[in-house]
Protein backbone atom coordinates (compact mmCIF):
# COMPACT_ATOMS: atom_id res chain seq x y z
CA UNK A 1 0.00 0.00 0.00
CA UNK A 2 1.34 3.43 -0.94
CA UNK A 3 2.47 5.69 1.87
CA UNK A 4 0.32 8.77 2.40
CA UNK A 5 0.86 12.35 3.49
CA UNK A 6 -0.54 11.40 6.91
CA UNK A 7 1.98 8.55 7.17
CA UNK A 8 4.81 10.99 6.48
CA UNK A 9 3.54 13.37 9.16
CA UNK A 10 3.56 10.55 11.71
CA UNK A 11 7.09 9.62 10.55
CA UNK A 12 8.23 13.13 11.40
CA UNK A 13 6.63 13.01 14.84
CA UNK A 14 8.35 9.71 15.60
CA UNK A 15 11.66 11.14 14.39
CA UNK A 16 11.22 14.04 16.82
CA UNK A 17 10.62 11.69 19.75
CA UNK A 18 6.90 12.35 20.11
CA UNK A 19 5.30 9.44 21.97
CA UNK A 20 1.99 10.97 23.14
CA UNK A 21 -0.73 12.93 21.35
CA UNK A 22 -3.87 14.32 22.97
CA UNK A 23 -7.02 14.78 20.94
CA UNK A 24 -10.41 13.66 19.64
CA UNK A 25 -10.93 11.90 16.29
CA UNK A 26 -13.13 13.52 13.65
CA UNK A 27 -13.99 13.35 9.99
CA UNK A 28 -11.61 16.20 9.21
CA UNK A 29 -8.61 14.19 10.42
CA UNK A 30 -9.56 10.64 9.46
CA UNK A 31 -6.40 10.18 7.42
CA UNK A 32 -4.22 11.31 10.30
CA UNK A 33 -6.04 9.08 12.79
CA UNK A 34 -5.58 6.08 10.51
CA UNK A 35 -1.86 6.81 10.22
CA UNK A 36 -1.64 6.98 14.01
CA UNK A 37 -3.55 3.70 14.32
CA UNK A 38 -0.92 1.99 12.20
CA UNK A 39 1.83 3.38 14.48
CA UNK A 40 0.04 2.95 17.82
CA UNK A 41 2.96 0.97 19.22
CA UNK A 42 5.16 4.06 18.79
CA UNK A 43 2.76 6.93 19.54
CA UNK A 44 -0.13 6.63 21.98
CA UNK A 45 -3.23 8.59 21.16
CA UNK A 46 -4.94 9.82 24.34
CA UNK A 47 -8.61 10.39 23.57
CA UNK A 48 -9.92 13.26 25.66
CA UNK A 49 -13.51 14.50 26.01
CA UNK A 50 -12.92 18.10 24.88
CA UNK A 51 -10.31 19.57 22.56
CA UNK A 52 -9.57 22.32 25.09
CA UNK A 53 -8.39 19.58 27.44
CA UNK A 54 -6.19 18.18 24.65
CA UNK A 55 -4.37 21.49 24.28
CA UNK A 56 -4.12 22.03 28.03
CA UNK A 57 -2.74 18.51 28.45
CA UNK A 58 -0.19 19.15 25.69
CA UNK A 59 0.87 22.32 27.51
CA UNK A 60 1.11 20.46 30.81
CA UNK A 61 3.11 17.69 29.16
CA UNK A 62 5.58 20.28 27.88
CA UNK A 63 5.78 22.00 31.27
CA UNK A 64 6.53 18.86 33.25
CA UNK A 65 8.80 17.10 30.73
CA UNK A 66 10.48 19.93 28.83
CA UNK A 67 9.59 18.04 25.64
CA UNK A 68 7.28 18.86 22.75
CA UNK A 69 3.59 18.58 23.66
CA UNK A 70 1.28 17.60 20.79
CA UNK A 71 -2.49 17.88 20.30
CA UNK A 72 -4.74 16.96 17.39
CA UNK A 73 -8.18 18.26 16.44
CA UNK A 74 -10.56 18.03 13.53
CA UNK A 75 -11.57 20.83 11.18
CA UNK A 76 -13.78 23.75 12.19
CA UNK A 77 -15.03 23.57 15.79
CA UNK A 78 -12.49 20.96 16.86
CA UNK A 79 -9.59 23.20 15.97
CA UNK A 80 -11.26 26.26 17.46
CA UNK A 81 -11.67 24.42 20.78
CA UNK A 82 -7.89 24.06 21.04
CA UNK A 83 -7.30 27.78 21.30
CA UNK A 84 -7.59 28.33 25.05
CA UNK A 85 -5.06 25.63 25.84
CA UNK A 86 -2.77 26.88 23.11
CA UNK A 87 -2.85 30.40 24.52
CA UNK A 88 -1.90 28.88 27.85
CA UNK A 89 1.17 27.44 26.13
CA UNK A 90 1.90 30.71 24.33
CA UNK A 91 1.74 32.89 27.43
CA UNK A 92 3.81 30.47 29.54
CA UNK A 93 6.33 29.81 26.71
CA UNK A 94 5.81 26.08 26.28
CA UNK A 95 6.68 24.11 23.11
CA UNK A 96 3.42 22.69 21.73
CA UNK A 97 2.54 21.42 18.27
CA UNK A 98 -1.13 21.64 17.25
CA UNK A 99 -2.24 19.60 14.23
CA UNK A 100 -5.64 20.28 12.68
CA UNK A 101 -7.65 19.23 9.66
CA UNK A 102 -9.23 21.35 6.95
CA UNK A 103 -12.08 20.57 4.60
CA UNK A 104 -11.39 19.29 1.05
CA UNK A 105 -8.72 21.44 -0.53
CA UNK A 106 -10.89 22.41 -3.50
CA UNK A 107 -13.82 23.42 -1.28
CA UNK A 108 -11.95 25.66 1.17
CA UNK A 109 -13.41 29.16 0.99
CA UNK A 110 -16.69 28.04 -0.62
CA UNK A 111 -18.92 28.06 2.47
CA UNK A 112 -18.84 24.29 2.77
CA UNK A 113 -19.51 22.60 6.11
CA UNK A 114 -16.95 23.45 8.83
CA UNK A 115 -15.21 25.75 6.37
CA UNK A 116 -12.92 27.51 8.84
CA UNK A 117 -9.46 28.44 7.62
CA UNK A 118 -7.69 27.46 10.81
CA UNK A 119 -4.29 28.73 9.72
CA UNK A 120 -5.81 32.22 9.73
CA UNK A 121 -7.54 31.62 13.07
CA UNK A 122 -4.27 30.46 14.68
CA UNK A 123 -2.18 33.36 13.39
CA UNK A 124 -1.84 35.17 16.73
CA UNK A 125 -1.27 32.17 18.96
CA UNK A 126 1.50 30.58 16.88
CA UNK A 127 5.22 31.10 16.37
CA UNK A 128 4.90 28.83 13.31
CA UNK A 129 1.65 28.43 11.35
CA UNK A 130 1.37 26.75 7.95
CA UNK A 131 -1.10 24.95 5.70
CA UNK A 132 0.26 21.73 4.16
CA UNK A 133 -0.25 21.68 0.39
CA UNK A 134 0.33 18.01 -0.37
CA UNK A 135 2.33 14.88 0.44
CA UNK A 136 5.60 16.35 -0.84
CA UNK A 137 5.15 19.33 1.45
CA UNK A 138 4.63 17.41 4.68
CA UNK A 139 8.16 16.58 5.82
CA UNK A 140 9.49 20.08 5.26
CA UNK A 141 6.63 21.77 7.13
CA UNK A 142 6.26 19.29 9.97
CA UNK A 143 10.00 19.21 10.66
CA UNK A 144 10.22 22.99 10.76
CA UNK A 145 7.11 23.15 12.97
CA UNK A 146 8.64 20.85 15.60
CA UNK A 147 11.97 22.67 15.56
CA UNK A 148 10.40 26.13 15.75
CA UNK A 149 8.12 25.23 18.67
CA UNK A 150 11.15 23.99 20.63
CA UNK A 151 13.47 26.81 19.59
CA UNK A 152 11.01 29.59 20.38
CA UNK A 153 9.23 27.81 23.25
CA UNK A 154 5.86 28.46 21.71
CA UNK A 155 2.99 27.04 19.68
CA UNK A 156 3.48 25.65 16.19
CA UNK A 157 0.39 24.86 14.12
CA UNK A 158 0.05 22.84 10.94
CA UNK A 159 -3.24 22.20 9.20
CA UNK A 160 -3.92 19.85 6.29
CA UNK A 161 -7.01 19.36 4.12
CA UNK A 162 -8.72 16.03 4.74
CA UNK A 163 -8.32 14.75 1.18
CA UNK A 164 -4.61 15.60 1.07
CA UNK A 165 -4.03 13.50 4.19
CA UNK A 166 -4.63 10.40 2.01
CA UNK A 167 -2.58 11.64 -0.94
CA UNK A 168 -0.02 9.01 -1.95
CA UNK A 169 3.58 10.04 -1.62
CA UNK A 170 5.82 9.89 -4.66
CA UNK A 171 8.86 11.52 -6.21
CA UNK A 172 6.69 12.72 -9.08
CA UNK A 173 5.02 15.17 -6.68
CA UNK A 174 8.23 16.91 -5.69
CA UNK A 175 9.34 20.25 -7.03
CA UNK A 176 12.85 20.16 -8.58
CA UNK A 177 14.32 22.07 -5.63
CA UNK A 178 12.65 19.87 -3.02
CA UNK A 179 15.46 17.34 -2.85
CA UNK A 180 14.60 14.25 -0.80
CA UNK A 181 16.52 13.98 2.47
CA UNK A 182 17.63 17.59 2.61
CA UNK A 183 16.42 18.17 6.19
CA UNK A 184 16.76 16.35 9.48
CA UNK A 185 14.98 15.90 12.82
CA UNK A 186 17.72 17.55 14.83
CA UNK A 187 17.22 20.19 17.49
CA UNK A 188 20.31 22.00 18.73
CA UNK A 189 19.28 23.79 21.95
CA UNK A 190 20.75 27.15 22.75
CA UNK A 191 22.64 27.63 26.00
CA UNK A 192 23.95 31.13 25.37
CA UNK A 193 26.51 32.63 27.73
CA UNK A 194 25.77 36.23 28.78
CA UNK A 195 28.10 38.87 27.40
CA UNK A 196 31.23 39.59 29.38
CA UNK A 197 30.47 43.32 29.68
CA UNK A 198 27.00 42.67 31.14
CA UNK A 199 28.40 40.02 33.46
CA UNK A 200 31.02 42.42 34.85
CA UNK A 201 28.31 45.03 35.41
CA UNK A 202 26.14 42.48 37.23
CA UNK A 203 29.04 41.45 39.47
CA UNK A 204 29.69 45.09 40.38
CA UNK A 205 26.02 45.63 41.28
CA UNK A 206 25.87 42.50 43.45
CA UNK A 207 29.13 43.31 45.20
CA UNK A 208 27.78 46.78 46.07
CA UNK A 209 24.42 45.49 47.29
CA UNK A 210 23.59 45.25 50.99
CA UNK A 211 20.02 43.98 50.88
CA UNK A 212 19.67 41.66 47.90
CA UNK A 213 16.51 39.91 46.71
CA UNK A 214 16.52 37.21 44.03
CA UNK A 215 13.18 36.80 42.26
CA UNK A 216 13.10 33.26 40.83
CA UNK A 217 10.69 32.29 38.08
CA UNK A 218 9.95 29.50 35.65
CA UNK A 219 13.31 29.95 33.95
CA UNK A 220 15.10 29.06 37.20
CA UNK A 221 13.26 25.77 37.84
CA UNK A 222 16.38 23.75 37.03
CA UNK A 223 18.76 26.04 38.91
CA UNK A 224 17.91 25.17 42.51
CA UNK A 225 21.47 24.58 43.67
CA UNK A 226 22.77 27.63 41.83
CA UNK A 227 20.12 29.88 43.39
CA UNK A 228 20.95 28.68 46.88
CA UNK A 229 24.72 29.02 46.37
CA UNK A 230 24.32 32.60 45.17
CA UNK A 231 22.00 33.40 48.09
CA UNK A 232 24.46 31.86 50.54
CA UNK A 233 27.35 33.91 49.18
CA UNK A 234 25.45 37.21 49.14
CA UNK A 235 23.08 36.80 52.09
CA UNK A 236 20.23 37.27 49.63
CA UNK A 237 16.54 36.47 50.09
CA UNK A 238 14.90 34.34 47.37
CA UNK A 239 11.29 35.16 46.54
CA UNK A 240 9.35 33.17 43.95
CA UNK A 241 6.88 33.92 41.19
CA UNK A 242 4.09 31.32 41.02
CA UNK A 243 5.59 29.50 38.03
CA UNK A 244 8.86 29.37 39.97
CA UNK A 245 7.31 27.78 43.06
CA UNK A 246 9.47 24.66 42.71
CA UNK A 247 12.67 26.55 41.90
CA UNK A 248 13.70 26.40 45.56
CA UNK A 249 12.13 24.18 48.24
CA UNK A 250 10.18 26.07 50.86
CA UNK A 251 12.30 24.64 53.68
CA UNK A 252 15.34 26.39 52.20
CA UNK A 253 16.76 28.95 54.65
CA UNK A 254 17.04 31.46 51.80
CA UNK A 255 13.45 31.68 50.56
CA UNK A 256 10.42 33.44 51.99
CA UNK A 257 8.01 31.93 49.46
CA UNK A 258 5.79 33.45 46.80
CA UNK A 259 5.33 37.08 45.76
CA UNK A 260 2.34 39.11 44.68
CA UNK A 261 -1.33 39.00 45.56
CA UNK A 262 -1.00 35.31 46.51
CA UNK A 263 2.37 35.74 48.13
CA UNK A 264 3.70 35.88 51.66
CA UNK A 265 4.18 38.86 53.92
CA UNK A 266 7.96 38.32 54.41
CA UNK A 267 8.43 38.16 50.63
CA UNK A 268 6.68 41.48 50.16
CA UNK A 269 8.60 43.00 53.07
CA UNK A 270 11.88 41.86 51.49
CA UNK A 271 10.96 43.43 48.15
CA UNK A 272 9.98 46.68 49.86
CA UNK A 273 13.29 46.83 51.74
CA UNK A 274 15.84 45.62 49.20
CA UNK A 275 18.48 47.77 47.53
CA UNK A 276 19.31 45.20 44.82
CA UNK A 277 16.99 43.00 42.77
CA UNK A 278 18.17 40.05 40.69
CA UNK A 279 15.37 38.70 38.47
CA UNK A 280 16.22 35.11 37.54
CA UNK A 281 14.11 33.62 34.77
CA UNK A 282 10.94 35.55 35.52
CA UNK A 283 8.73 38.22 33.99
CA UNK A 284 6.29 38.21 36.91
CA UNK A 285 3.57 40.48 35.49
CA UNK A 286 2.30 42.39 38.55
CA UNK A 287 4.56 45.42 38.40
CA UNK A 288 3.01 46.97 41.52
CA UNK A 289 4.69 44.33 43.69
CA UNK A 290 8.22 45.07 42.50
CA UNK A 291 10.45 47.55 44.34
CA UNK A 292 9.88 51.15 43.34
CA UNK A 293 11.95 51.91 40.21
CA UNK A 294 14.32 54.26 42.07
CA UNK A 295 14.64 52.02 45.13
CA UNK A 296 16.83 49.12 43.99
CA UNK A 297 19.50 48.46 41.37
CA UNK A 298 18.37 45.73 39.01
CA UNK A 299 19.87 42.74 37.21
CA UNK A 300 17.89 40.37 35.00
CA UNK A 301 18.69 36.92 33.61
CA UNK A 302 16.49 35.72 30.75
CA UNK A 303 16.86 33.47 27.73
CA UNK A 304 14.91 36.04 25.69
CA UNK A 305 16.66 39.36 25.11
CA UNK A 306 13.34 41.06 24.36
CA UNK A 307 12.25 40.53 27.96
CA UNK A 308 15.20 42.24 29.61
CA UNK A 309 13.88 45.33 31.39
CA UNK A 310 10.26 44.44 30.67
CA UNK A 311 9.06 44.79 34.29
CA UNK A 312 11.86 46.64 36.07
CA UNK A 313 14.52 49.17 34.94
CA UNK A 314 17.55 46.90 35.25
CA UNK A 315 21.13 48.06 34.81
CA UNK A 316 22.53 44.70 33.67
CA UNK A 317 20.85 42.22 31.34
CA UNK A 318 22.26 38.69 31.21
CA UNK A 319 20.83 37.00 28.13
CA UNK A 320 21.35 33.29 28.44
CA UNK A 321 20.68 30.11 30.34
CA UNK A 322 19.67 30.94 33.91
CA UNK A 323 21.53 28.08 35.55
CA UNK A 324 24.75 28.88 33.72
CA UNK A 325 24.52 32.62 34.40
CA UNK A 326 23.90 32.08 38.13
CA UNK A 327 26.87 29.74 38.33
CA UNK A 328 29.18 32.26 36.67
CA UNK A 329 27.95 35.07 38.92
CA UNK A 330 28.50 33.01 42.06
CA UNK A 331 32.06 32.24 41.05
CA UNK A 332 32.91 35.92 40.56
CA UNK A 333 31.19 37.86 43.33
CA UNK A 334 32.58 38.61 46.77
CA UNK A 335 31.18 36.93 49.85
CA UNK A 336 28.92 39.17 51.96
CA UNK A 337 29.47 38.69 55.66
CA UNK A 338 26.50 40.81 56.76
CA UNK A 339 23.51 38.46 57.15
CA UNK A 340 21.14 40.90 58.84
CA UNK A 341 18.80 41.30 55.84
CA UNK A 342 18.51 37.54 55.40
CA UNK A 343 18.09 36.95 59.13
CA UNK A 344 15.28 39.50 59.31
CA UNK A 345 13.56 37.74 56.43
CA UNK A 346 14.04 34.36 58.11
CA UNK A 347 12.41 35.65 61.28
CA UNK A 348 9.49 36.97 59.23
CA UNK A 349 9.17 33.65 57.44
CA UNK A 350 9.09 31.72 60.73
CA UNK A 351 6.29 33.94 61.98
CA UNK A 352 4.44 33.59 58.68
CA UNK A 353 4.68 29.81 58.76
CA UNK A 354 3.31 29.78 62.30
CA UNK A 355 0.35 31.75 60.98
CA UNK A 356 -0.08 29.35 58.04
CA UNK A 357 -0.04 26.39 60.42
CA UNK A 358 -2.61 28.10 62.68
CA UNK A 359 -4.89 28.66 59.68
CA UNK A 360 -4.26 25.16 58.38
CA UNK A 361 -5.14 23.42 61.63
CA UNK A 362 -8.42 25.18 62.39
CA UNK A 363 -11.30 22.99 63.52
CA UNK A 364 -14.13 25.39 62.64
CA UNK A 365 -17.19 24.27 60.75
CA UNK A 366 -17.66 24.71 57.87
CA UNK A 367 -14.11 23.55 57.20
CA UNK A 368 -11.64 26.26 56.22
CA UNK A 369 -10.11 25.85 52.74
CA UNK A 370 -6.63 26.19 54.23
CA UNK A 371 -7.13 22.97 56.20
CA UNK A 372 -7.38 20.67 53.19
CA UNK A 373 -4.36 22.34 51.58
CA UNK A 374 -2.28 22.09 54.75
CA UNK A 375 -3.16 18.44 55.33
CA UNK A 376 -2.46 17.61 51.68
CA UNK A 377 0.91 19.37 51.74
CA UNK A 378 2.06 17.24 54.68
CA UNK A 379 1.21 14.04 52.78
CA UNK A 380 2.72 14.70 49.37
CA UNK A 381 5.69 12.52 48.45
CA UNK A 382 9.11 14.03 47.80
CA UNK A 383 8.63 13.44 44.06
CA UNK A 384 4.99 14.48 43.81
CA UNK A 385 3.75 16.45 40.81
CA UNK A 386 1.04 18.99 41.68
CA UNK A 387 -1.12 20.68 39.05
CA UNK A 388 -3.06 23.63 40.40
CA UNK A 389 -6.03 25.48 38.97
CA UNK A 390 -6.80 29.19 38.77
CA UNK A 391 -8.92 30.99 41.36
CA UNK A 392 -8.88 31.08 45.15
CA UNK A 393 -7.41 27.58 44.92
CA UNK A 394 -4.13 29.14 43.76
CA UNK A 395 -3.92 31.19 46.99
CA UNK A 396 -4.12 28.12 49.19
CA UNK A 397 -1.69 26.24 46.91
CA UNK A 398 0.80 29.10 47.02
CA UNK A 399 0.67 29.56 50.80
CA UNK A 400 -0.44 26.33 52.44
CA UNK A 401 1.34 23.65 50.37
CA UNK A 402 5.10 23.97 50.90
CA UNK A 403 7.12 22.62 47.97
CA UNK A 404 9.72 19.95 48.71
CA UNK A 405 12.99 19.43 46.86
CA UNK A 406 12.28 17.03 43.99
CA UNK A 407 8.63 17.96 43.54
CA UNK A 408 7.17 19.67 40.47
CA UNK A 409 4.36 22.23 40.70
CA UNK A 410 2.65 24.27 38.01
CA UNK A 411 -0.49 26.12 37.03
CA UNK A 412 -1.67 28.39 34.23
CA UNK A 413 0.58 31.38 34.86
CA UNK A 414 0.07 34.35 32.58
CA UNK A 415 -3.20 33.22 31.02
CA UNK A 416 -4.57 32.15 34.42
CA UNK A 417 -7.28 30.14 32.73
CA UNK A 418 -9.68 28.01 34.70
CA UNK A 419 -9.66 24.22 34.32
CA UNK A 420 -6.04 23.26 33.46
CA UNK A 421 -5.45 21.32 36.69
CA UNK A 422 -7.06 18.05 35.61
CA UNK A 423 -5.61 17.96 32.04
CA UNK A 424 -2.17 18.91 33.41
CA UNK A 425 -2.40 16.03 35.90
CA UNK A 426 -3.41 13.56 33.20
CA UNK A 427 -0.41 14.62 31.12
CA UNK A 428 1.93 14.41 34.11
CA UNK A 429 0.79 10.91 35.06
CA UNK A 430 1.23 9.70 31.48
CA UNK A 431 4.72 11.15 31.37
CA UNK A 432 5.70 9.93 34.85
CA UNK A 433 3.66 6.80 35.60
CA UNK A 434 5.61 6.00 38.78
CA UNK A 435 5.21 9.39 40.46
CA UNK A 436 2.44 10.65 42.69
CA UNK A 437 0.31 13.14 40.71
CA UNK A 438 -2.26 15.43 42.30
CA UNK A 439 -4.65 17.92 40.71
CA UNK A 440 -5.50 20.58 43.30
CA UNK A 441 -8.51 22.38 41.85
CA UNK A 442 -11.58 24.47 42.60
CA UNK A 443 -15.16 23.40 42.01
CA UNK A 444 -15.62 26.03 39.31
CA UNK A 445 -12.60 24.99 37.28
CA UNK A 446 -13.11 21.26 37.78
CA UNK A 447 -16.72 21.38 36.64
CA UNK A 448 -15.69 22.97 33.34
CA UNK A 449 -13.77 19.87 32.22
CA UNK A 450 -14.78 17.25 34.76
CA UNK A 451 -15.57 14.72 32.01
CA UNK A 452 -11.79 14.37 31.70
CA UNK A 453 -11.88 12.38 34.95
CA UNK A 454 -13.36 9.65 32.75
CA UNK A 455 -10.21 9.98 30.63
CA UNK A 456 -8.13 9.21 33.71
CA UNK A 457 -10.33 6.19 34.41
CA UNK A 458 -10.13 4.97 30.80
CA UNK A 459 -6.34 5.03 30.77
CA UNK A 460 -6.04 3.74 34.36
CA UNK A 461 -4.20 6.85 35.56
CA UNK A 462 -4.03 6.94 39.39
CA UNK A 463 -4.30 10.71 39.66
CA UNK A 464 -5.77 12.23 42.79
CA UNK A 465 -8.09 15.21 42.29
CA UNK A 466 -8.51 17.34 45.43
CA UNK A 467 -11.40 19.78 44.99
CA UNK A 468 -11.74 22.94 47.06
CA UNK A 469 -15.54 23.10 46.91
CA UNK A 470 -16.84 26.47 48.10
CA UNK A 471 -19.86 26.44 45.73
CA UNK A 472 -18.78 29.68 44.11
CA UNK A 473 -16.48 31.37 41.64
CA UNK A 474 -14.49 32.43 44.66
CA UNK A 475 -11.77 34.55 43.06
CA UNK A 476 -14.30 36.64 41.17
CA UNK A 477 -16.45 36.97 44.28
CA UNK A 478 -13.59 38.41 46.33
CA UNK A 479 -12.40 40.64 43.49
CA UNK A 480 -15.88 42.15 43.30
CA UNK A 481 -15.86 42.74 47.05
CA UNK A 482 -12.27 43.64 47.96
CA UNK A 483 -10.97 45.14 44.72
CA UNK A 484 -14.03 47.02 43.49
CA UNK A 485 -16.19 47.54 46.59
CA UNK A 486 -19.17 45.97 44.87
CA UNK A 487 -21.55 43.40 46.32
CA UNK A 488 -20.91 39.86 45.10
CA UNK A 489 -23.11 39.04 42.11
CA UNK A 490 -23.66 35.91 39.94
CA UNK A 491 -20.74 34.04 41.52
CA UNK A 492 -22.63 31.34 43.43
CA UNK A 493 -22.59 27.88 41.82
CA UNK A 494 -25.19 25.15 41.93
CA UNK A 495 -23.70 22.48 44.22
CA UNK A 496 -22.48 19.24 42.63
CA UNK A 497 -21.69 16.03 44.48
CA UNK A 498 -18.27 15.45 42.95
CA UNK A 499 -17.73 12.16 44.78
CA UNK A 500 -20.75 10.78 42.94
CA UNK A 501 -19.43 12.22 39.67
CA UNK A 502 -16.19 10.30 40.23
CA UNK A 503 -18.12 7.10 40.85
CA UNK A 504 -20.29 7.68 37.79
CA UNK A 505 -17.10 7.92 35.72
CA UNK A 506 -15.85 4.62 37.12
CA UNK A 507 -13.46 6.05 39.69
CA UNK A 508 -13.54 6.49 43.45
CA UNK A 509 -14.95 9.44 45.35
CA UNK A 510 -14.47 10.74 48.89
CA UNK A 511 -16.11 13.69 50.62
CA UNK A 512 -14.60 15.72 53.47
CA UNK A 513 -16.84 17.89 55.63
CA UNK A 514 -15.22 17.84 59.06
CA UNK A 515 -11.63 19.08 59.50
CA UNK A 516 -11.12 16.42 62.17
CA UNK A 517 -11.53 13.76 59.46
CA UNK A 518 -9.56 15.55 56.77
CA UNK A 519 -6.17 13.90 57.33
CA UNK A 520 -7.55 10.35 57.58
CA UNK A 521 -9.65 10.70 54.42
CA UNK A 522 -6.72 12.15 52.47
CA UNK A 523 -4.58 9.23 53.64
CA UNK A 524 -7.15 6.80 52.27
CA UNK A 525 -7.50 8.71 49.01
CA UNK A 526 -3.77 9.00 48.38
CA UNK A 527 -3.26 5.31 49.16
CA UNK A 528 -5.97 4.19 46.72
CA UNK A 529 -4.42 2.58 43.62
CA UNK A 530 -6.75 4.18 41.05
CA UNK A 531 -8.08 7.61 40.07
CA UNK A 532 -9.78 9.43 42.95
CA UNK A 533 -11.77 12.59 43.54
CA UNK A 534 -11.81 14.13 47.02
CA UNK A 535 -14.62 16.66 47.40
CA UNK A 536 -13.61 19.06 50.20
CA UNK A 537 -16.64 21.08 51.34
CA UNK A 538 -15.16 24.34 52.60
CA UNK A 539 -16.25 27.71 53.93
CA UNK A 540 -17.19 29.96 51.04
CA UNK A 541 -16.93 33.01 53.27
CA UNK A 542 -13.20 32.63 53.94
CA UNK A 543 -11.52 35.42 51.95
CA UNK A 544 -8.15 34.92 50.19
CA UNK A 545 -6.87 38.26 51.44
CA UNK A 546 -3.49 39.67 50.34
CA UNK A 547 -0.59 39.17 52.74
CA UNK A 548 -0.56 42.93 53.27
CA UNK A 549 -4.02 44.45 53.04
CA UNK A 550 -3.93 47.96 51.59
CA UNK A 551 -6.14 50.68 52.98
CA UNK A 552 -8.09 50.89 49.73
CA UNK A 553 -8.78 47.16 49.74
CA UNK A 554 -10.05 47.31 53.32
CA UNK A 555 -12.27 50.25 52.45
CA UNK A 556 -13.68 48.45 49.40
CA UNK A 557 -14.35 45.39 51.56
CA UNK A 558 -16.40 47.39 54.06
CA UNK A 559 -18.14 49.29 51.27
CA UNK A 560 -19.18 46.06 49.51
CA UNK A 561 -20.60 44.59 52.71
CA UNK A 562 -22.56 47.75 53.37
CA UNK A 563 -24.02 47.74 49.84
CA UNK A 564 -25.70 44.40 50.39
CA UNK A 565 -23.28 41.59 49.68
CA UNK A 566 -25.06 38.25 50.29
CA UNK A 567 -24.00 36.69 53.61
CA UNK A 568 -22.45 40.03 54.62
CA UNK A 569 -22.81 39.32 58.33
CA UNK A 570 -21.27 35.87 57.98
CA UNK A 571 -18.38 37.27 55.97
CA UNK A 572 -17.79 40.06 58.47
CA UNK A 573 -17.94 37.58 61.35
CA UNK A 574 -15.47 35.26 59.59
CA UNK A 575 -12.96 38.04 58.92
CA UNK A 576 -13.26 39.47 62.43
CA UNK A 577 -12.88 36.03 63.98
CA UNK A 578 -9.83 35.25 61.84
CA UNK A 579 -8.10 38.50 62.73
CA UNK A 580 -8.96 38.16 66.42
CA UNK A 581 -7.45 34.67 66.55
CA UNK A 582 -4.26 35.86 64.84
CA UNK A 583 -3.85 38.82 67.16
CA UNK A 584 -4.49 36.75 70.28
Amino acid sequence: MARTAADILVDVLVDWGVDTIFGIPGDGINGLVEALRKRKDEIRFIQVRHEEAAALAACGYAKFTGRLGVCLATSGPGGIHLLNGLYDAKLDHQPVLAITGLQYHDLVGTHTQQDVELDKVFQDVSVFNQRIMGAAHVRNIATLACRTALAHRGVAHVTIPVDLQDQAAGDDLRAPRNVAGHNTALFAPELPVPSEAEMRRAVEILDAGKRIVIMAGQGALHATDELERLAEKTGAVIVKALLGKAAVPDDSPYTTGSVGLLGTEPSQTALEGCDTLLIAGSTFPYIEYYPKPDQARGIQIDIDAARIGLRYPVEAGLVGDCRLALDILTGRIKRHEDRSFLEEAQAGKAEWMRLMEERGTRRDLPMKPQVAAWELGKRLSDTAIVACDSGTIATWWARQIPVKRGQMHSLSGNLATMAPGLPYAIAAQLAFPDRQVVAYVGDGGFSMLMAEFATAVKYKLPIKVIINNNSSLGQIKWEQIAMLGNPEYVCDLQPIDFAKVAEACGGTGFTIRDPKECGAILDAALAHPGPVVVDCLVDGNEPPMPAKVKAGQAAHFVEALAKGTPDALKIAATVFKDRAREII
